[in-house]
This record gives structure tokens, C-alpha cells and sequence, in this order.
């Protein structure tokens, strides 16, 4: 049944919205949609206004139903050009399909996501429906922001070891005669350091796009929890720390785990070291068999994370109190987790200090489940 020039009732919207779904089997109640939805008929009359094209728009359906397309939907381009008198879906080419996504304004200068589609009834006949979504910009806003965020970190990150590399090594190659050996090792010391610097700041990069992609890898092998933490304690001892400072505590009988051992050492440096550097007093390093797998717990005595603070831990960029270091770190740590199929949490510890667990859980490698 074709729609009328006359305003057309309710039913005959969604009889138009829902007929897709029809044919698989059920009905598709375009509220229910999170995008927003308008169709025009042959006319270019609406017929269709969901509830997310309200919202969108702020125009009540009752106003946009029955009135023309260009007036429920008085879009323009970023240059100010009226949108539907551009593109013509009634009056245009006879090839048409429809017009891809892209930015356009709303009246108040109110930024949407619009595509549309050109519903014909032959690839060349005329327009019988123009099936138009929209979209609010705020998530990409948002992927935007986040991006930029990072190039800016990563820029900032990066000026200093490699303004370091640059000026040693062009120092050394100017002068290489008139600096003792002494120095020409201090030198290349704080080279070697920065450029591990580099290193690791691209490794957190390959992480983050891995992890947000879903593609981080994981290769499973036996690993011994605590003899890995006994090693994480060893090294940070013998870069100066007191040995006091550590309490390691390991309950027995643990679960055999198998998880990637590189990864598992970069979940336990990271929230070591973390706890080393902003917190205070006594480090404890708890191991223990847990229902699900096995559990570790790090936590320190120093004036922990601020409640507020809390959501925001595994976030990006999140630092805490002590500004330093690139932020995204526990934000990797928590997607290594993940991948395991296990969780990580942070609350108050004991002593008063931040408290991270997080929980691995029994599992094979995938030859030995198939």
C-alpha cells in the first residue's frame, strides 16, 4: 500500500519500518532503534519518526509526521548549503542509491551523523521511500578526543629521550677526543636508558591497538605465579630498594596456570612498580587459590586512590595524584587481564594504600582443549 500526499496514520510508519523485519520472522518497533530513523514516501511526506530522531532533533513526531522531509528535517552542510536541495533524492539521477554518512547541522548549529537510502521499486524508477538515519556525533567526539589525547602524550613522551639521544650522540661525535672514558660511558648509559624509554613507549602503543582492536595474543604456558613475583621483588631490590619493603605471601596448593609468561610479567612490573613509586611503606604481594583460578594482590600503605578516583583508574591517561609516566599503563594492564578471561579490580588496602587484584583463571592451551 503506497502512502497518500494526506497525512498518513501511525500504523501505515511502521507498517513501512517494520516490513524488513517481517520478513525475518518479527516486528521491529522503530523506537526501539538506537539511531534515528525518519522515512518519507513517494511524496516526501514522513511517515516514520522514531523516538532516537526526537531526541536527536528535539521535534516532537507528532510535529514531523505528515509534514515535508526538508521541513521536519531542515538540514544543512558545514558551509551553510541546504542539504536536500544538494542532493534531490526525488529529482536527482535515476542511478542513485542513497548519500553516505556525513556531518551536517541541525537549526542552532546542532552537529548530526545522516545518511540516507533511495528505496525504488526498479534501479531506475522513481523514489518510492527515503529512509534516513541519524546519529548524535558526541561517541565520535569523544574517539576523537581520545586520539588526539594520545598523539599529544605520545608527542610529549617521546621529545625528551629523543632530544636526549640526539644531543649526546651529536656531542660525542663532535667532541669524541676530549671526554675521558668516564664519561663518554655516562653518556652512552643515558642513551642506552632513553632509548629503552623509546622502546617501551612503543610497545604500550602496539598494546593499545591491539587491545582495542581485539587482537592482542595471548600464548599460553605454565607459569609459576610466585616464583615470577619472587623474580619482580629480586630486581626491584637490586635497583636500590630495601628488601624490608616487600612482604610476599603465597598460599599453597595453587592451581596449575597457564598464561603468557611475558604478559604476566608485564601485569606484575607495572602494578609493582606503581606501587613503589606512589605509595608508601610496606609493599604486600599476596598469591592464593581462588574459585575461579588463582588471585594475586598488591597493595601498599601510602594514602591510596580517592573514591572519586576510582572509576577512572583503568582509564586512559589516568596518573593519579603524582604526575609522571605516560597513564597507560594499568589501562594495558586491565585489557592483558581481559584477555586471559580474567578480572582486576582496585579498592583500599589493609594499610590504607591502594589494593589491585586481579583473578587469572584455570585454563589449557587450545591443543590440549580440541
Amino acid at each position: 500500500m503506497e502512502a497518500s500526499a494526506a497525512r498518513p496514520e501511525v500504523p501505515v510508519a511502521r507498517e513501512a519500518a517494520e516490513a524488513p523485519g517481517d520478513r525475518l520472522g518479527f516486528a521491529v518497533d522503530p523506537d526501539s532503534l538506537p539511531d534515528g530513523l525518519v522515512v518519507a514516501d513517494d511524496t516526501g511526506r514522513v511517515v516514520c519518526f522514531n523516538a532516537a530522531a526526537a531526541r536527536i532533533t528535539a521535534l516532537a513526531p507528532e510535529q514531523a509526521l505528515g509534514a515535508p522531509i526538508e521541513r521536519a528535517l531542515p538540514l544543512e552542510d558545514l558551509e551553510g548549503r541546504r542539504w536536500w536541495a544538494l542532493t534531490d533524492p526525488y529529482g536527482g539521477l535515476a542511478t542513485r542509491r542513497g548519500q553516505p554518512e556525513r556531518n551536517l547541522l541541525l537549526p542552532g548549529g546542532r552537529e548530526v551523523l545522516v545518511s540516507a537510502s533511495y528505496v525504488r521499486t526498479h534501479p531506475t524508477g522513481p523514489v518510492r521511500r527515503l529512509v534516513v538515519t541519524l546519529r548524535g556525533t558526541e561517541a565520535r567526539r569523544r574517539t576523537e578526543r581520545s586520539h588526539a589525547e594520545l598523539i599529544a602524550t605520545v608527542a610529549h613522551e617521546l621529545r625528551s629521550p629523543l632530544t636526549s639521544v640526539k644531543g649526546f650522540t651529536a656531542t660525542l661525535l663532535a667532541k669524541w677526543e676530549r671526554f675521558t672514558d668516564d664519561q663518554k660511558r655516562l653518556m652512552l648509559e643515558t642513551v642506552d636508558a632513553d632509548a629503552n624509554r623509546v622502546t617501551r613507549l612503543i610497545a604500550e602503543l602496539l598494546d593499545i591497538s591491539r587491545i582495542d582492536s581485539g587482537r592482542l595474543e595471548v600464548r599460553r604456558q605454565p607459569v609459576d605465579i610466585a616464583t615470577a613475583v619472587g623474580r619482580h621483588v629480586q630486581a626491584l631490590t637490586a635497583n636500590g630498594q630495601a628488601p624490608e619493603r616487600f612482604l610476599v605471601s603465597v598460599s599453597r596448593p595453587l592451581p596449575d596456570l597457564w598464561a603468557d609468561p611475558d604478559k604476566i610479567d608485564q601485569i606484575l612490573g607495572n602494578l609493582l612498580e606503581n606501587a613503589v613509586r606512589h605509595g608508601e611503606g610496606t609493599v604486600t604481594i599476596g598469591v592464593s587459590p581462588h574459585e575461579k583460578g588463582t588471585a594475586v594482590t598488591v597493595s601498599d600503605e601510602g594514602p591510596g586512590i580517592p573514591e572519586e578516583s576510582m572509576a577512572r583508574v583503568f582509564t586512559r591517561f589516568w596518573r593519579g595524584s603524582k604526575r609522571g609516566g605516560t597513564g597507560l599503563g594499568l589501562y594495558i594492564v586491565k585489557g592483558i587481564v581481559e584477555a586471559h578471561g580474567g578480572t582486576i579490580t582496585v579498592g583500599r588496602g589493609p594499610g590504607g594504600g591502594a589494593e589491585f587484584r586481579f583473578i587469572l583463571p584455570v585454563s589449557a592451551p587450545a591443543y590440549l582443549t580440541q
